[in-house]
């Protein structure tokens, strides 16, 4: 992946449904060092967060992150981080093997058809999140910038984290 990354520094595939984050950028695009900076959105999950190197993210914005040589995937909606493979490498191969699922493929797809291509910088959001039954389908998406989505996402994870499986609570959105 280093490799991949030294020849072209960053990248968007699968009709944007993955994006790989630059190393540096010269063009003013968002980059690792500006991703990972906790004032932008990390510090809102109050340590959840911490320790992972956020390099990638699906196109719900669900976030790839390595720590202490692992690789994770890190749900926005809880602020969990799951170990997904041993090296970037083998991240490399599982997305391949199964991109639609690890990317949020279709729905991407599906998504630019009515919509017109999704903004650098953005991602889809559900209107209601998942980790709330919201539904994986078109009519629940929005595209919003990316940061503001983790943001927004991580009041939510912050608010849940200590609950139940199966409370009851009351979501709602203001600006």
């Amino acid at each position: 992946m280093s490799e991949v990354l030294e020849t072209v520094n960053g990248f968007y595939a699968f009709e944007s449904a993955l994006h790989v984050f630059p190393t540096r950028s010269t063009t003013g695009a968002m980059d690792l060092e500006r991703w990972n900076h906790s004032e932008l959105w990390r510090s809102r999950y109050r340590g959840m967060a911490d320790s992972y190197l956020f390099f990638a993210e699906d196109i719900f914005g669900g976030q790839f992150a390595a720590k202490d040589g692992t690789v994770f995937s890190f749900d926005p909606e809880t602020g969990e981080g799951l170990p997904m493979a041993s090296s970037i490498d083998e991240w490399a191969s599982r997305l391949l093997a199964d991109f639609e699922v690890e990317t949020g493929f279709p729905l991407a797809h599906d998504w630019q058809v009515r919509n017109g291509p999704i903004l650098e910088g953005f991602r889809l959001l559900p209107k209601t999140p998942f980790v709330l039954g919201g539904e994986y389908e078109v009519e629940n998406l929005h595209a919003l910038e990316s940061s503001k989505g983790m943001r927004l996402r991580a009041e939510l994870a912050v608010q849940i984290r200590d609950l139940p499986d199966g409370a009851m609570i009351k979501y709602s959105v203001t600006d």
